[in-house]
């Protein structure tokens, strides 16, 4: 997939679609000018391979990037093997039919600590998503799969992890969620040159195919002193959307900022309107 310039989405099926249905909300997202439409997998993947088909003939014809969030239930690092086994499940099954409903990436929270050093944590999910990656590759699945920076301390996503693992194996790049960092830093990571911080990262780790190729989330968002609480709207919420957007305008990304507020197309849209202002 290669991107001209940054498309703006929703996190799921507009709310303002009258006919709910995966098909309506990709022609609604078309209707209210954005660009991109996240497939929500978080609970279950409801779609199968019959029903994905003509989600992406509708993307298609609309101009309408997908993309996916895949299922919550998933932990790369749990203390049971089966558990790790059905994530890894999870993973290539949403993976699967989000290919087949036009997703050209699929985001997850990857793991949790566990109370175990990080570096080992790290080694575990590489070897678990290289697993998945050379499943995915023999099912010749190019779909790009994205562990999300995460909200909370226990888990496991900082920046650092997600940007090696990205370099270190095929088809692996970021999800980067500016407002988990913002909330995983207990709100201290919230000005221009934070962000400018995380971008220029990513440019050292993934050069400019890192810019080039990016699925972003953005969203309004409470924390306490252990991280993420909940979303909430972006002007309700201290998190510095604006300055994302500028620095995001000065690196010229390009890909897809997905809004993930309560509100998702109403935040979606003033994104975009801030986007272009800048």
């Amino acid at each position: 997939m290669a991107f001209n310039k940054l498309l703006f989405g929703t996190a799921g099926i507009p709310i303002s679609t009258e006919d709910r249905s995966t098909v309506n909300g990709v022609k609604r997202v078309k209707e209210l000018g954005l660009g991109a439409m996240e497939l929500e997998f978080v609970r279950m993947v409801n779609l199968n391979e019959k029903s994905a088909v003509p989600v992406k003939i509708q993307a298609e014809k609309d101009d309408i990037i997908m993309t996916c969030h895949g299922q919550y239930f998933i932990n790369l690092n749990s203390l049971e093997k089966e558990k790790i086994e059905a994530s890894k499940k999870r993973i290539i099954n949403a993976a699967s039919i989000a290919h087949k409903a036009g997703a050209f990436s699929l985001v997850f929270h990857a793991a949790y600590y566990m109370k175990i050093e990080p570096e080992k944590v790290y080694a575990k999910v590489r070897s678990e998503l290289n697993e998945i990656i050379k499943k995915l590759q023999d099912a010749d699945n190019p779909i790009w799969i994205r562990p999300e920076t995460t909200g909370k301390g226990t888990q496991f996503g900082e920046l650092k992890e997600i940007l090696k693992l990205s370099q270190e194996l095929e088809q692996v790049m970021p999800c980067i969620d500016f407002a988990h960092l913002f909330a995983r830093s207990i709100g201290k990571m919230n000005n221009y040159e934070d962000f400018r911080k995380t971008m220029e990262a990513t440019e050292q780790a993934l050069g400019r195919k890192g810019l080039e190729n990016m699925h972003i989330h953005m969203s309004g968002i409470e924390h306490g002193q252990k991280g993420e609480k909940n979303h909430l709207i972006l002007t309700e919420s201290k998190f510095n959307y604006v300055d994302v957007l500028k620095v995001l305008k000065e690196f010229k990304a390009k890909g897809v900022v997905i809004s993930e507020s309560p509100n998702i197309e109403e935040d979606a849209l003033l994104m975009k309107k801030t986007y272009a202002n800048i």
